[in-house]
C-alpha cells in the first residue's frame, strides 16, 4: 500500500493567562512571563464551505446612517469621550483599577438613559441585586425603565437580553461570567474570550448599545486576551487615585470620535458628578504669593488643565539625601535637578527634596518641566515667583527650552482663568542673539515671555543668585 504523505497536526500550546500560542511546549511563557501556564491546546477545525449572508452586499451610499447616531448618555463628559454618546450596535469596554468606581459610574449612565425613556438592563456578576439596589438609592438611580440582574452564566444573561429587549446593556464585569460547554474558568483567556465574542455578537445583530467592564492587571493592563480589546469598539480606562475624588476617562481605542479626548468627574458619597472645569481641584494659590509653587499648563487629551506644583528644599543630614516625588516622574525630577545645578548655579546635592501636585494631579509630560524647575529654584532661595505667572516648556540636557504642543490653547485657558504672565520657549532660536534675549508680546490680554533656556526664565522671575554680569560672560564663553 502506498504511504500517506499527510503529515499529522502539529500540537500547539497555549498560555493560560494571556492567550500566548507556540508550536512547542516550554516552562515559561514567551508573552507575560508566567510560569506553568502553557498548555495543550486543541487542534481547531477550519470550515472552508461557504455560508448564508445575514444581508445582501449594498453599495455603500445606499447604507443608511441615521440608524448609527449618537445617544447622549446624560453624562456629558462621557460623551465627550466617546465622540457625542451611545451609537446603537457598540461594544464598549470599560477598564479600572478595582475601587475606582466603574461600577458607579456605569450605574449613573444607566439611570440617566433609563430617564430619557430608554430600556436598560444592568447585569452584576460581581454583587447581588440588593447591594447594587442599595447603592441606586443612595445616588438616585431608580427607575422603572432600568433592568437589574444578577448572572453569572453567559447563557441567563441572553436570555435576560431576549426579554427586557432593551437599548443598553451592562456587563458588570465581564470576567465573572462563564459559558457552559467552554474549557477553562469564568475569567480564563477561553471564557472571556468566547464571553465576549458572544455578547458582541448580539450587540451587532439587535443594534443594543453594551457596556462591558474589564479587570486590569496589577501592571495597569487590560487583563484577559488581547483579543479582547480587537472584539470591541471602542476601550476607555477609568483612572483615579484613591487618596482623591478626582476620576478621568480616558479612550485608548474609539471607532466613532477621537482617542485624544478625556472626561473629569468627581466621586462622592452621593455618586459620581461631572466636573466641566476641573482646575479649581489642582490650583491652591491663584492670587497669592507662595515660596516653591509655580502653576503648569497640561495638555488632557484635547482639554488644557491648570495643575499647581509645589517643592520643598531643607538641608539633609543624610549622606545620600532623598528625592521625594508625588504626581511628578521622579526621573524628570532628577534630571531637572541635574540642570539647575550645572546651568544655572543652583547646588542642592547636599538638600532633601520633595515635589508634589496639588489634588493628585498626575503630571507625565515635559511641559511641565519649566514649571518644577521654577517651583524648585523658588523654594530653595525662600523666594516666592510674582503673581498670577505661570510656566510651561520642556527643559533639555543643556538647559535650552523647547516648544510644547497646542501652546494658543495653554495660553488661552490660562488668561481665562486670570492669570496675567506666561513664561513660554521662544519660538526661534537665533544662533547670534544672547542668552538673556526675550521677546514679549500679549495673547489673550496676558503678556506671554518667549524665554530660550531656564536662566533666563529665572533671571526673568528673579529666582536665581546668578546675575546678569554672570550671565554675559557665559554667553561670551
Amino acid at each position: 500500500m502506498p504511504r500517506s504523505t499527510t503529515k499529522p497536526p502539529r500540537p500547539q500550546y497555549r498560555c493560560a493567562e494571556c492567550g500566548w500560542e507556540t508550536g512547542k511546549w516550554v516552562g515559561r511563557c514567551g508573552e507575560c512571563q508566567a510560569w506553568g501556564s502553557v498548555a495543550e491546546a486543541g487542534t481547531p477545525t477550519v470550515r472552508a464551505a461557504s455560508g448564508p449572508v445575514t444581508t445582501p452586499a449594498v453599495p455603500i451610499g445606499q447604507v443608511r446612517v441615521s440608524e448609527s447616531a449618537f445617544r447622549g448618555t446624560g453624562v456629558p463628559e462621557l460623551d465627550r469621550v466617546l465622540g457625542g454618546g451611545l451609537v446603537p450596535g457598540a461594544a464598549i469596554l470599560l477598564a479600572g483599577e478595582p475601587g475606582v468606581g466603574k461600577s458607579t459610574l456605569l450605574l449613573e449612565v444607566a439611570a440617566q438613559t433609563a430617564r430619557e425613556g430608554r430600556r436598560v438592563l444592568y447585569v452584576t456578576g460581581e454583587e447581588s441585586a440588593g447591594q447594587v439596589r442599595m447603592r441606586a438609592d443612595r445616588t438616585g438611580g431608580v427607575h422603572d425603565q432600568l433592568y437589574l440582574a444578577a448572572e453569572t452564566d453567559l447563557g441567563a444573561v441572553l436570555t435576560h437580553i431576549e426579554q427586557v429587549r432593551p437599548d443598553l446593556v451592562v456587563v458588570d464585569s465581564v470576567q465573572t461570567i462563564g459559558a457552559a460547554g467552554i474549557e477553562g474558568v469564568p475569567g480564563g483567556v477561553t471564557q472571556v474570550k468566547e464571553v465576549s465574542a458572544a455578547l458582541v455578537r448580539v450587540a451587532k445583530t439587535r443594534d443594543i448599545a453594551t457596556v462591558l467592564v474589564g479587570h486590569v492587571t496589577k501592571d495597569g493592563g487590560i487583563a484577559g486576551p488581547r483579543v479582547l480589546e480587537h472584539l470591541v469598539d471602542v476601550v476607555l480606562h477609568f483612572e483615579g487615585d484613591r487618596n482623591s475624588r478626582f476620576r478621568m476617562v480616558r479612550a485608548v481605542k474609539n471607532r466613532f470620535g477621537p482617542v485624544d479626548e478625556v472626561g473629569c468627574f468627581d466621586l462622592g458619597a452621593d455618586g459620581i458628578t461631572a466636573v466641566a472645569d476641573p482646575t479649581g481641584l489642582f490650583v491652591e494659590h491663584l492670587h497669592g504669593r507662595v515660596a516653591g509653587t509655580c502653576v503648569a499648563v497640561t495638555m488632557e487629551g484635547r482639554r488644557p488643565l491648570l495643575a499647581e506644583v509645589q517643592a520643598l528644599v531643607t538641608p539633609s543630614p543624610l549622606e545620600r539625601p532623598r528625592r521625594t516625588t508625588s504626581g511628578l516622574d521622579g526621573s524628570r525630577i532628577a534630571m531637572v535637578l541635574a540642570v539647575l545645578q550645572q546651568h544655572c548655579g543652583i547646588r542642592l546635592h547636599g538638600h532633601d527634596v520633595f515635589a508634589s501636585t496639588v489634588g493628585g494631579a498626575r503630571l507625565s509630560e515635559p511641559a511641565s518641566d519649566l514649571a518644577v524647575a521654577v517651583a524648585l529654584a523658588s523654594a530653595t532661595h525662600l523666594t516666592p515667583p510674582p503673581v498670577g505667572v505661570v510656566a510651561m516648556g520642556e527643559i533639555g540636557l543643556s538647559g535650552e527650552l523647547r516648544r510644547v504642543r497646542d501652546l494658543p490653547q495653554r495660553l488661552a485657558e490660562a488668561s481665562r482663568l486670570g492669570f496675567k504672565m506666561a513664561v513660554v520657549p521662544a519660538e526661534l532660536h537665533l544662533p547670534d542673539a544672547p542668552r538673556s534675549h526675550r521677546t514679549d508680546r500679549m495673547v489673550e490680554g496676558m503678556r506671554v515671555v518667549e524665554v530660550r533656556d531656564v536662566l533666563s526664565a529665572l533671571l526673568l522671575l528673579n529666582l536665581t543668585t546668578r546675575s546678569k554680569q554672570s550671565l554675559s560672560v557665559v554667553d561670551d564663553g
